[in-house]
């Protein structure tokens, strides 16, 4: 096949980002072989072992070869402390460097979505595109797909005993079991899912760029930096990128959809002149259409890492030596198996903070280690953690362009600027050290490494947190969906951005309200549902299924009361000694 020159570059469809979302675009719009699209991606190959690896995600996402490597502004409310903001800079995008933790969100997430405005995006609209690109491994029914691209398991099915620890200690401080917690029943302790198929990590690169790659009609083009989009009037046109230090116009007759990123997508919307009309002259940029929410409505998770020793060698601790690090490596390279084949995050939990939260709010991912995110500063012997932070925050804050000539905008997050996210933070830690404390762990449990026993007071909570809390790495809501008549809304329920046209965004800027969970998940169900827009395709039929919540929700915030009350474990069980 001949290349097409950097000339050609004419298409029905020019898509910017080839993550999330924009590789599932790529492949829905090019299976029409009439319609000939280009697929702009800033970053380069993703065949790295490193990002096919699960066990390996620390590295692609502390590379910035495949890292955009933001980071917010000083957030006044955590002591002025800046958080990191990693985001996808190659084919997958933040799909490639992730952590492969495949959560859909609460139903009624969704349900929130259609109050705001956002018609046509309810539960039962979306299910159908969760079902669509799903590989379910234990097979297809009402809640789950058995044949999309996107395979889903477990991992190694939970083989390390302290993951079922963790579940029967929930069950124990009073909570349910889920058996599925992105089918009929969100809330409750159980198997946590991966985006990951024989093996390998499930990138929307692999699962829906690669079988397609050789298609006539889509044209993939790395390293190429979009600039600005193109206008006649208001109508949009193409895209100015560089590539190489050389400067191009992929020009859309049809449309030209942005899926760089709830980063990226409001950042370039703002230097094509839509956006905030005095923010945009104050840059010297000439204003479009005078768009005040671009860029506002910036959600975002947080979380810290509840940290224990353990007091048996079984946790993944004992297993980061040279020597044990390489037996994984060539077992998962040979055989696609054992530790390498899983991101260690096999059990969960969804719990609401109190009653009158009618579904979950809290999220768990529980760890056999103690270490970061990076790998570093694991702790000496052997040790394990859970991952939590309240998952519907009340602060908002903002992605603003700081210099029409530079990718590095200016991220605020105001994290912990409601006070009523303070006080979810109070609950998170209370809760966390009742579930730790249960007799399911007696037998593992050595002494709390952090917060540790002395964090008690609202005080000493409220300091901790602030000192030591980070981002998810979920931004979101950055160009939201929403109604005619909500001045902040960017786009309507068909993607479209508002005052022009030809013009639309497809990722996760796009949520009007953060979901109860990861978001690569709803991510790319928003660009399956996107694509039929698109291409003007009838809606997959809407789904009615049954969707379990506490029927008691109102006044409690568990069915049953727990086995150890919170008093009783931080006066006797934590302070045992190691």
């Amino acid at each position: 096949m001949i290349k097409p020159k950097m000339t050609d570059l004419n298409a029905d469809y020019v898509i910017v980002g080839a993550g999330s979302a924009g590789c599932i675009l790529a492949n829905r719009l090019s299976e029409d072989p009439n319609n000939k699209v280009i697929l702009l991606e800033a970053g380069g190959s993703d065949k790295s072992i490193f990002i096919k690896m699960p066990t390996a995600l620390s590295y692609p996402m502390n590379t910035k070869k495949y890292n955009w490597d933001f980071h917010s502004e000083p957030e006044p409310h955590l002591d002025q402390r800046s958080l990191h903001c990693p985001r996808g800079k190659v084919l997958g995008g933040s799909s490639s460097i992730n952590g492969m933790v495949f959560v859909r969100g609460h139903a009624l997430d969704f349900d929130e979505w259609e109050q705001h405005g956002a018609t046509g995006w309810g539960y039962r609209n979306c299910l159908p595109y969760f079902k669509k690109l799903e590989k379910w491994y234990k097979g297809g029914d009402d809640y789950r797909g058995n044949d999309g691209p996107v395979e889903v398991n477990n991992g190694n099915d939970m083989r390390n005993p302290l993951y079922r620890a963790f579940v029967d200690a929930g069950k124990q401080a009073g909570y349910p079991y889920t058996q599925d917690y992105n089918g009929a029943q969100q809330e409750g302790f159980g198997a946590m899912h991966m985006n990951v198929g024989s093996g390998v990590r499930e990138s929307t690169a692999r699962a829906y760029l690669d079988p397609v790659r050789r298609r006539p009609n889509l044209r993939i083009i790395k390293h190429a930096s979009a600039e600005q989009v193109m206008f006649e009037g208001k109508r949009a046109t193409g895209v100015h990128f560089t590539k190489h230090g050389k400067t191009y116009i992929a020009k859309g007759s049809k449309e030209v959809i942005l899926a760089a990123g709830s980063i990226g997508s409001p950042t370039l919307l703002q230097r094509s002149g839509i956006g905030p009309a005095a923010h945009l002259q104050a840059l010297g940029i000439k204003v479009l259409k005078d768009l005040p929410g671009v860029g506002q409505n910036l959600q975002d998770h947080l979380e810290v890492y509840f940290q224990f020793h353990c007091k048996k060698p079984i946790s993944l601790n004992g297993s980061l030596d040279l020597i044990s690090m390489g037996m994984i490596g060539a077992r998962w390279f040979f055989l696609r198996s054992g530790l390498g084949s899983t991101n260690h995050f096999e059990s969960c939990a969804f719990i609401r903070s109190k009653e009158g939260q009618k579904w979950p709010d809290i999220q768990y991912h529980f760890l056999p280690a103690a270490m970061r995110y990076d790998g570093n500063s694991a702790v000496k012997g052997h040790g394990y953690q859970v991952h939590v932070g309240p998952n519907k925050p009340h602060s908002r804050g903002s992605v603003m362009l700081q210099n029409p000539n530079s990718n590095v905008p200016q991220i605020r997050f105001n994290y912990l600027q409601s006070k009523a996210d303070v006080e979810d933070w109070r609950h998170v830690i209370r809760l966390t050290r009742e579930i730790m404390g249960q007799a399911a762990f007696d037998d593992y449990r050595g002494g709390e490494i952090q917060p540790g026993i002395k964090v008690r007071s609202d005080d000493d909570i409220d300091s901790w947190v602030r000192q030591n809390v980070e981002s998810a790495y979920h931004p979101s809501c950055t160009a939201k969906m929403g109604a005619d008549d909500d001045p902040m809304a960017v786009l309507d329920a068909n993607c479209l951005v508002r005052g022009v046209t030809n013009l639309r965004v497809v990722d996760s800027s796009i949520f009007p309200t953060i979901p109860n969970g990861n978001l690569n998940a709803p991510t790319m169900m928003v660009a399956e549902k996107a694509a039929d827009i698109i291409l003007g395709k009838t809606p997959l039929a809407a789904t009615d299924v049954s969707v379990w919540v506490e029927p008691n929700w109102e006044t409690t915030q568990r069915a049953q009361r727990p086995q150890r009350s919170l008093k009783d474990i931080e006066a006797k069980v934590l302070r045992k000694p190691i």
